[in-house]
């Protein structure tokens, strides 16, 4: 074929039929030679990808960007090393989450952003192995997706997209190839074709009729009818059917090539060749009159459309004012513009098209779209909506003059579309780090009186400062100083000082800057600065460590804060298993009777078995024969068995006798719902229903089931009355709530004898009554089969006042495509503003499928093309699903080969679905199919993560099992995941096991360092300490840092087993480590003890202590938890040696820590007079008002009002009682005792405290969740959070001038 093109101007052509055009100066004829594997192929659609190495000389051309050249393509070869299981699965989910990204975009706002189509990019190069459907995914998204990119940048990012990927041996088909081609037309991009199909043919991929079609349009986008025609001479040649699109191409070239009569006269040959001109080719010709600027043309053409029921959607128009403003008719486009609808979808397809004009230098024009927007304003809410955002931000990214800008932010002030255009295009050059457009556009800012602020030029210096660029933090600087900005101490210390490499050029450079700034001193750091100047040095150095560790403690504060089986199978069924046990069980019941023992059981076993056999004479015999001896079993199958046989008399005679003889009894809801349809047509019907309702027999899923069949039974035998009447109590009694599928049998009664009218007051009725509208569709459908217009117009009506417009029109859609009114459907799916409703769609595409309706699932597919945000692969979907049904293997290939026209990106069902199509019918597969066990360990691995959520790792675990036992290989990632929820809950072995599992399949695997902290806990708590300690070392050889609470529970482990080489070893670890994890300074010591007292060494444990106590930073030290243990080994022998210590300390070194610990651990364990003697020889009274803060800090301790006042009986003179108080206050609210709560507070007012804010908060809530009014005024949590930060904000701004101060020195 390549080789024909390029012969192409030594032949004489002559007509071609029916596509012979007017004015033309060359056709094509039918040709004899084509390229051979063209030649001789089968395939006319999708043609068989056969991959092999491309030859050297093709694969070294190189691609020139320019007019004629061509790029090097090829396909990448099968022999390509093996990806690793895990790293393609992650290929997968990556993926899933792209293409799900960049649809939902697309779907959403007819767009995709730049930043994520290169995220995408990189992150699927960055992780190798890219499928064809990534590179598929990529290659379209090259196009008119992206507007806010020139057209020379997107064929450029085409081209690196695609060698990029050839390179990491992505494999290429012939939906590649087209790809690539739809781009170069959406760009205008001027390319060979003949050279484009002979790098095809050096691929060994062979060209599909999309490939011609688009080749075609490529030569038509230059004008050249003689290339064109060359390749509508192959296709004819090869029976390829010739679309719309051709002949729309055809329009477009005759038009460039400057013949406008013979691009009209096109319409005239597509009716010769029996194709009614559609949307595209009247859109071919307003594009054609829009390049030269005929407007009364334009609107011929448009009339025409009308007239021919072509109706042109909004984006349409928009595409012929983007035609008009790009060849300078821009004076048309207000004209133009009127024709614009303003559906619900206009809003993104405007936004397109203002950015493609922006794009390529068209701003007025825009500017005008723009203003034609719909007004998004509410009257209240004036300033909530700003139109115009997106366009402002293209404008200053785009490069606009800033004159022209700053006009358009001045118009959308004026006429309120935007509350604030200037600082929000101020915001975008700032993003955009574009400063001399924000330098002018903060003097235009400074001009009309708005304030500067340092941080706005934060954004500005952030590129420099990452890079060390001095000379770029000096440009902004001194747009500082032409400004008169002076920079404040954040901006100096976060933005300038960082630039420089030494403090030698920073000195150097201050002085610089200071010849362009002043320091300037805020009023609260000038305070603080003053309050520092006025200490003494002594006084500084003495007070350096606390401040410093208040600053800390505060920076972390604040951080912190930011089937239904017919009855005659059911019997036959039970043939088998009953069919000989009657002989039996009737010789069984001759000996029980002779031997005058019970017969209940085995004469209910044989009327069931007879039951089951439909013998219901010999069963009426057997209960005559033995009546005293049924039980309620035999007479509910009997009951069962008459009303299959429609013996009405005896089954109501039998359920009589039931009654009489244990009124108790009731029939289950399936031999209720039997009886109830036998006893349709008599009144005692409903009798049954109510004495359901009285004995309470609720109703499963299962008989909701049954009561429908039963309504839809009882249709043939009593009509629509009885139906109504029984479905009528059903609900009334509340046996089931009413579902459309319950409300249908009504329907169906009307719709069998042809009563519509009756059929569409029922449904309507129903509507009213249990919001439900049963068979709609079938009403609307026999409604238009039959052309009953007013009835359709009363039914529309009804659903749009009911449901909403937009279900009334797919309502009436679905009705014309089940009915063939293909026309008419057309028309309601293109109404402006119709967005696509996927459940529906879904809906009406089984509904298809169940009833095998190929045509009609098509067309809706086809109709749906441009249907806002519609879900393109899922249409393509139901279509391949029915042939896979049908084994119709041509349709899916010409829904393969649609699907490619239309540039859709397949998801890897729908190719693994097309793939079995072509399979099971002998045919080859033109693409590259995903492999299934993707698809499998991605469902494995979501299981998993949500049992894991859920807490139930055990389950997650045995999900493992299951993925290992079916040969599903899982990520690293979900591994980790499943090991860190069994440790969480101590299941080592089990964690162990899919450790195991994890490495078998990937040998690097290891534990992270959270699943390693885990099981270090795990460990302890299990006291396995040497397991323990063996991992903490493996985790340190893996330069791994443990949790914090992982090293506090493996150093207790060991203190609770008397380990003291083992603490003496894990304390040697934490000293070489590098990072602080933050442990207690007393970790180490108390464990240590505890190991000693284990051990019997009681005097090395207390000679610790005392070291401890009597050094001069280890008096405030806690051994709260040494007490602790002791008393709850109840260690009478160390407790006394403890207690003796702390006396010691405390009445001869003045240390009453230790005393207080064991002072609040008595009180804990609630040895009152213990803690009293404690007290008592330990403590003069005179010092009890020093007890230090540690007897608050015990939460337990103090949120238990009975030991809040044992403390303050035994100290009556705390120091602290605003904070006791406190304490007990919350003790009272959170036990709800008002009255002591009341108590409390006004003994707190008494004794002149201040009730600070929280408790009086806690206070009031429990005042109005009695019900009382407040004796004092509230205020909003808002209140308190704001009171609490403006205290925060004081200590911060002293922190940071503390911090500057400090880097100054």
């Amino acid at each position: 074929m390549a080789a024909l093109l390029r012969s192409v101007r030594f032949l004489k052509l002559s007509p071609l039929g029916v596509l012979q055009t007017t004015g033309s100066k060359r056709t094509g004829p039918p040709l004899a030679r084509l390229c051979s594997r063209a030649a001789c192929g089968r395939w006319t659609g999708a043609l068989p990808l056969q991959s092999r190495h491309v030859c050297e000389n093709t694969t070294s051309r190189v691609w020139p960007y320019a007019v004629g050249g061509v790029r090097s393509y090829a396909v990448a070869t099968e022999q390509r090393d093996e990806a690793s299981v895990a790293v393609r699965s992650r290929q997968a989910e990556q993926f899933d989450w792209a293409l799900t990204k960049l649809d939902s975009s697309v779907r959403r706002t007819g767009r995709i952003t730049k930043t994520l189509l290169l995220r995408i990019f990189h992150d699927i190069c960055r992780k190798g192995y890219p499928s064809g459907n990534q590179a598929l995914l990529l290659l379209r998204s090259c196009g008119s997706l992206l507007p806010e990119m020139k057209q020379d940048e997107r064929t450029e990012l085409a081209h690196r997209v695609w060698d990029e990927l050839q390179k990491l041996e992505a494999q290429y088909d012939v939906s590649h190839y087209n790809a690539l081609l739809k781009v170069y037309l959406q760009n205008e991009f001027k390319f060979s074709p003949t050279d484009f199909l002979a790098k095809m043919e050096a691929a060994n991929v062979q060209p599909n009729r999309v490939t011609y079609q688009r080749l075609i349009a490529a030569y038509c986008q230059n004008g050249d009818i003689e290339g064109a025609s060359t390749i509508l001479g192959f296709m004819k040649s090869k029976d390829l059917p010739i679309t719309e699109a051709v002949f729309s191409s055809l329009v477009t070239g005759h038009a460039r090539a400057g013949d406008i009569e013979s691009a009209k006269n096109i319409f005239s040959v597509m009716r010769g060749a029996g194709i009614e001109p559609g949307p595209e080719a009247y859109l071919s010709l307003l594009n054609a009159y829009a390049e030269i600027g005929d407007l009364e043309n334009i609107q011929k053409v448009l009339e025409a459309a009308e007239s021919a029921d072509c109706g042109l959607m909004d984006r349409d128009i928009m595409q012929v004012i983007s035609t008009m403003a790009r060849f300078g008719h821009s004076q048309l486009v207000p004209e133009m513009a009127k024709r614009l609808r303003h559906g619900r979808g206009f809003i993104p397809d405007a936004m397109n098209l203002c950015l493609s004009l922006i794009t390529q230098g068209q701003e007025d024009t825009a500017f005008y779209i723009l203003k034609a927007f719909p007004s998004l304003q509410s009257e209240n809410t004036v300033e909530d909506f700003n139109i115009g955002n997106f366009f402002l931000r293209h404008c200053i990214n785009a490069d606009t003059p800033l004159e022209k800008i700053v006009g358009y932010c001045k118009e959308l002030q004026e006429s309120n579309m935007h509350s604030a255009p200037l600082s929000f295009t101020l915001s975008c050059a700032l993003e955009a780090k574009k400063l001399g457009t924000s330098l002018e556009l903060m003097k235009l800012f400074k001009e009309q009186g708005f304030p500067i602020r340092p941080h706005y030029f934060w954004p500005l210096f952030t590129p420099h400062t990452k890079e060390k660029n001095v000379a770029g933090v000096m440009e902004v600087v001194k747009g500082m100083a032409e400004l008169s900005i002076t920079p404040d101490t954040d901006t100096f210390s976060d933005y300038i000082f960082p630039a420089f490499p030494s403090t030698e050029a920073a000195q150097q450079a201050i002085k610089v800057i200071y010849k362009y700034v002043r320091v300037c001193v805020y009023p609260a750091t000038y305070f603080l600065y003053n309050l520092i100047a006025s200490m003494s040095e002594e006084q500084m150095q003495a007070q350096e460590d606390k401040l410093r560790s208040f600053f800390n403690q505060l920076q972390a504060e604040v951080h912190n804060k930011y089937t239904l089986h017919p009855r005659h199978s059911r019997a036959s069924c039970f043939k088998g298993r009953f069919g000989d046990r009657e002989s039996f069980l009737e010789q069984k019941l001759v000996e029980l009777k002779a031997e005058n023992k019970p017969l209940n059981t085995v004469l209910r076993q044989l009327i069931q078995a007879l039951s089951a056999n439909e013998k219901l004479q010999r069963a009426l015999e057997l209960k005559q024969q033995y009546e005293e001896e049924m039980t309620p079993g035999a007479y509910a199958a009997l009951i069962n068995l008459c009303c299959r046989h429609n013996n009405v008399e005896e089954a109501i005679d039998l359920k009589r006798e039931l009654s009489r003889k244990d009124p108790s009894v009731t029939l289950d809801a399936s031999k209720s719902f039997a009886l109830v349809k036998t006893l349709a047509t008599n009144g005692r019907a409903v009798d049954i229903l109510k004495e359901m309702k009285e004995k309470d027999v609720v109703l499963s899923n299962s008989n909701i089931t049954a009561l429908f069949h039963m309504f839809n039974a009882v249709v043939s035998k009593g009509g629509v009355d009885t139906v109504r009447r029984l479905q009528d109590t059903v609900f009334t009694l509340g046996l089931a709530k009413p579902t459309s599928n319950l409300c249908s049998p009504l329907i169906t009664a009307y719709l069998e004898n042809n009563d519509f009218s009756g059929a569409l007051d029922a449904s309507f009725e129903c509507q009213k009554r249990y919001k439900q509208l049963p068979r709609i569709h079938d009403i609307i459908v026999a409604l238009v089969e039959n052309g009953d217009t007013d009835l359709l117009q009363k039914v529309m009506d009804f659903v749009s006042q009911e449901r909403g417009e937009m279900t009334m029109l797919y309502d009436l859609f679905f009705a014309f495509v089940q009915t063939g009114r293909y026309r008419e459907a057309r028309k309601i799916i293109e109404t402006p503003g119709l967005r696509a409703r996927p459940g529906r769609m879904q809906w009406f595409a089984e509904k298809c499928i169940s009833a095998q309706q190929m045509e009609a699932l098509e067309q809706m597919a086809d109709m749906t093309a441009k249907l806002f945000e519609c879900d393109r692969d899922d249409m393509y979907y139901y279509v391949l699903r029915l042939c896979k049904e049908t084994n119709n293997w041509k349709k899916a290939e010409a829904m393969w080969t649609k699907m490619q026209e239309e540039n859709v990106i397949p998801r890897e069902r729908t190719l693994r679905l097309l793939a079995d199509v072509f399979k099971s019918n002998g045919q080859e597969v033109p693409f590259a199919v995903p492999e299934v066990m993707t698809l499998s360990s991605t469902s494995y691995t979501g299981s998993m993560l949500t049992l894991c959520k859920k807490g139930k790792a055990k389950e997650a675990y045995s999900v493992v099992q299951d993925a290992e036992k079916n040969g599903v290989i899982l990520g690293p990632s979900p591994y980790d995941v499943v090991i860190r929820a069994l440790l969480a809950e101590g299941s080592i072995e089990e964690a162990m096991a899919v450790k195991d599992i994890a490495q078998s399949h990937i040998p690097n695997f290891k534990l992270s360092e959270i699943a390693s902290s885990l099981l270090i806990i795990a460990q302890s708590k299990k006291g396995q300490v040497k397991d323990a300690l063996e991992q903490l070392k493996l985790m340190f050889q893996s330069d791994q840092i443990p949790m914090q609470l992982a090293i506090t529970r493996v150093v207790q482990a060991m203190g609770s087993h008397g380990d003291i080489a083992g603490i003496q070893e894990v304390e040697s670890l934490m000293k070489n480590l590098s990072t602080s994890l933050n442990l207690s300074r007393m970790l180490f010591v108390n464990n240590l003890t505890l190991a000693h007292i284990q051990n019997g060494d009681l005097e090395a444990a207390v000679e610790i202590l005392e070291g401890i106590y009597t050094s001069p930073d280890g008096s405030n030290s806690s051994m709260s938890f040494i007490f602790r243990k002791v008393l709850e080994a109840d260690n009478d022998q160390a407790l006394d040696k403890l207690s003796a210590m702390a006396e010691r300390l405390a009445n001869h070194f003045a240390c009453y820590r230790p005393a207080t610990d064991l002072f609040l651990q008595l009180l804990e364990n609630d040895k009152y007079e213990d803690a009293k003697f404690m007290l008592a020889v330990s403590i003069a009274v005179s010092e009890c008002s020093i007890l230090p803060q540690p007897l608050l800090s015990h939460a337990s301790f103090c949120a238990q009002v009975g030991k809040i006042k044992s403390l303050m009986n035994l100290i009556p003179d705390f120091a602290e009682k605003e904070v006791l108080y406190a304490y007990l206050l919350k003790s009272h609210v959170v036990d709800e005792d008002l009255t002591s709560a009341k108590a409390l507070h006004e003994q707190m007012q008494k004794e002149g405290m201040t009730v600070d804010e929280l408790s009086l908060k806690r206070l009031a809530g429990l005042y109005r969740k009695v019900g009382e009014t407040l004796p004092f005024p509230d205020h909003s949590f808002h209140f308190y959070t704001q009171l609490l930060l403006s205290k925060l904000l004081f200590f911060w701004e002293y922190f940071c001038y503390f911090r500057f101060m400090v880097s100054s020195h």
